[in-house]
């Protein structure tokens, strides 16, 4: 009788579905295939509605930003012409913003046709852009970390922060490289190297996604080369290079992580812009890659079509050579910030100017994007306003940045052990970027710099010695008449501890105009420090007293003479809120530096590029010269009086540990391309202090049939050791990573011996042994 019962409840329940079913529209039931709703959605469009998917929208149409006010005009003329996605990257309170966003949404729910929901979208490449959200580190300093799990939480943490107020879409993460250090963008990258970028912008994009928020992947692709260093400029490179280099991070990131998104990029390479070039964003991403969501231009970047590359009229814009150019090549969706070239698409297709099917192709990825995020069944996933504080800047996350931050510290140099402080120690806290403001990187809201510990917040709240302060000099001037306070504070003290370093700015002040020395539009014809910084550096230097330096900076800076005469020297690139606390963690040895380089630093920026991948051939004779700070010149040839080799590789960090590299050994010393082998190796911490060590693997082709670079990081693990502990540590190695783009631009595994190598940078190799591929 139960077993009837079961039986008739199951029919019961199918003939309901089947009735649901019938009333309600394919694309509206949850549980139909995908591609069944995104079919069913497109047949019920008309070409308006269409376009209206591939235009973004902004909610300053509809919500004053400075009074709050609502704007009903505004509200239907957005939701009728640009009502796929809209801009929410606004600086106003979490209630106002989520307010914003769910007036939109329940709009397009409510008062649209169809009721297709929209990405509501801003940035969030270090933290969720809206106040007294949690800002962690820029993402040159996350590489720096090495700990994927933890990129991932905090992902994961901005995902939370985020979709609290409605947000449903971040512009993030960046997986260009920085081979160029005179960029600007520098910051935002996660390092020179491809591997290490592509792990990063993986575990962010799982993070992200992993609550439903999906990433959109930027900028693609190959844009952090620029010419001269300027933003924007065109990137040189051939076809073989861009496959090599620029790529694999965007793979790793796009396909293996399955964003939903990815943003185009503002350049050129070689000579086809990025927004319009189909050999990239159609041939190789859904050809050879089968990727199936959009691609959005940036912010303007349509526009650049007809204005920065004179590829047709630009007074006024040819609005429709702008969308033949783009559309057809893969570029789906048009960011604001410029002409709005796609709303002219209804026109087109009138004309005979565009074909129908390639609106509905760009349209298609767009609504199958959406469908995936389950954005139709939770248009709006915001919380009630008493709630917001529960997922936003909790203690938990606040936490969370505190420890990413103190990974990311990169200790360069600790002569006599100088490091760590004791916390009895009078301590002198010196430099422009010690107090006074957060040095935070770009993509920060407006007027962040306000709030955070600084260096000098966190060194006394660790220290139980006494803690002076002076600035010496304001980051931006030359003056040194604030130099003699400085220089009282650290005869006085025990110890100096001098912060100086690059600065950027908020979103606001960025683009305002205000000062600064790296960030979006902000690039450098020098790596040095500027103005009065370096004077102050060697003036506390030159008290006699030890004097430990902090870089705190966006890019590596080239004073290689603070490198010997310092105490010591640290790197902190741009910090989290908690920098101080996590700068305080590390000096004071309550953490034990684990933090590598993600980036080289060159002696000078003449010796650039410096990165450690470098194709076999280059740098193979160095007879370098040097010119010392007494006058003293000793003439090489490469360099005259310079080296070509880096000041710190890439991968490099000390720490107040010392590991030894023992017993490499490879589950099969022959392998064929579909195989995965596994790489071991016992690390010993040979110190009487816990620590942590990355263990970095390298791969070098000994003989290929083109050009190589020659090693490449092709692995790494970040474990904790205790003291006089060993721990064996594996990391595993997929054959077929170690092609090549032969001559007939295939990628194939060469058989042949390739040298594996593991070390604690990419300079500083403790072992090695052959495989051989068969």
């Amino acid at each position: 009788m139960a077993r009837m019962r079961d039986s008739i409840t199951a029919l019961l329940a199918v003939l309901t579905a089947l009735t649901q079913g019938a009333q309600t529209p394919v694309y509206k039931n949850a549980n139909a295939p995908v591609e069944s709703r995104v079919a069913d959605l497109l047949s019920k469009m008309t070409i308006e509605e269409k376009t209206s998917q591939l235009v973004q929208g902004d909610l300053r149409n509809w919500l004053d930003e400075n009074t709050f006010a609502f704007n009903q005009s505004g509200l239907e003329f957005n939701m009728e012409y640009r009502s796929g996605q809209f801009y929410v990257g606004v600086p106003i309170p979490w209630d106002k913003l989520s307010n914003g966003i769910k007036t939109g949404q329940d709009y397009i729910m409510n008062n649209t046709r169809l009721g297709i929901p929209a990405f509501a979208q801003t940035e969030g490449i270090h933290g969720f852009l809206i106040p007294n959200a949690t800002i962690f580190n820029s993402p040159i300093a996350l590489a720096c970390s090495f700990n994927l799990d933890l990129v991932g939480k905090m992902a994961k943490a901005i995902a939370q922060e985020s979709r609290a107020l409605g947000v449903n879409q971040i512009f993030g993460p960046v997986a260009d490289l920085a081979r160029e250090l005179r960029y600007g963008r520098v910051e935002e990258t996660y390092g020179e190297d491809g591997y290490l970028a592509g792990e990063m912008a993986h575990a962010y994009v799982k993070g992200l996604q992993s609550l439903n928020v999906t990433a959109m992947v930027k900028h693609f692709v190959a844009f952090g080369t620029p010419e001269q260093g300027i933003n924007t400029a065109p990137v040189h490179g051939g076809e073989r290079e861009l496959r090599t280099t620029y790529l694999p991070p965007f793979k790793r990131a796009i396909i293996d992580a399955n964003a939903f998104s990815i943003m185009s990029a503002y350049h050129s390479y070689d000579g086809i812009p990025a927004v319009a070039d189909k050999h990239t964003l159609t041939d190789i991403l859904r050809g050879e890659w089968g990727y199936k969501y959009l691609v959005s231009s940036d912010a303007g970047g349509t526009d650049r079509l007809c204005g920065s590359f004179r590829m047709c009229g630009s007074n006024p814009i040819d609005s429709y050579a702008v969308v033949n150019y783009a559309l057809p090549a893969g570029n789906d969706v048009e960011m604001g910030g410029g002409s709005y070239n796609f709303q002219k698409i209804p026109d087109m297709v009138a004309d005979g100017k565009l074909s129908i099917d390639v609106v509905d192709e760009a349209v298609s990825r767009v609504l199958r994007a959406k469908f995936e995020a389950g954005m139709f069944e939770t248009p709006f996933t915001g919380v009630a306003v008493k709630d917001q504080a529960k997922y936003i800047h909790t203690p938990e996350i606040v936490q969370l940045a505190r420890q990413l931050d103190s990974e990311s510290i990169v200790l360069l140099e600790n002569h006599n052990n100088i490091l760590p402080l004791k916390k009895n120690a009078n301590i002198a806290v010196i430099g422009p970027m010690a107090h006074g403001f957060m040095n935070y990187g770009d993509y920060v809201p407006y007027l962040s710099q306000y709030r955070g510990v600084t260096p000098l917040d966190g060194i006394k709240a660790a220290s139980k010695g006494t803690v002076t302060y002076a600035k010496g000099c304001e980051r931006w001037s030359s003056d040194q008449s604030g130099f003699a306070e400085a220089i009282a504070a650290a005869e006085s003290a025990d110890v100096a501890v001098v912060v100086v370093g690059t600065w950027s700015r908020d979103q606001n002040e960025l683009w305002a105009g205000l000062n600064a020395t790296t960030g979006e539009h902000v690039d450098v014809h020098n790596l040095n420090l500027v103005g009065a910084m370096p004077h102050l550096v060697k003036a506390i230097i030159d008290t006699g007293k030890p004097t430990v330096v902090v870089f705190s900076s966006g890019k590596p800076i080239t004073e290689p003479w603070i490198s010997e005469a310092a105490s010591a020297l640290v790197q902190q690139f741009y910090p989290s809120e908690q920098g101080g606390n996590a700068l305080a963690d590390v000096l004071f040895g309550d953490v034990n530096p684990s933090g590598r380089l993600s980036v080289s630093f060159p002696h000078d920026v003449g010796t650039t590029p410096i990165y450690y991948d470098y194709l076999n051939s280059a740098r193979s004779y160095p007879d370098p010269g040097a010119e010392y700070p007494n006058g003293t010149l000793v003439f090489g040839h490469s360099y005259v009086l310079s080296t070509p080799l880096p000041l710190y590789s890439f991968g490099y960090g000390l720490s107040y540990s010392t590991f030894s590299y023992a017993n490499l050994a490879l589950s099969k010393t022959t392998a064929s391309a579909s195989d995965t082998i596994t790489v071991t190796v016992d690390v010993t911490n040979k110190s009487s202090r816990d620590g942590a060590e990355v263990v970095q693997l390298y791969v070098e082709d000994v003989v290929s049939s083109v050009v190589v670079p020659n090693k490449q990081l092709k692995g790494f693990a970040k474990v904790n050791i205790k003291a006089g502990a060993t721990k064996k540590v594996s990391i595993e190695l997929k054959v077929e990573d170690l092609g090549l783009w032969d001559l007939s631009m295939n990628y194939v595994v060469e058989p042949g011996a390739f040298t594996i190598i593991v070390g604690s940078s990419s300079d500083d190799a403790r072992a090695n042994t052959t495989l051989t591929v068969v």
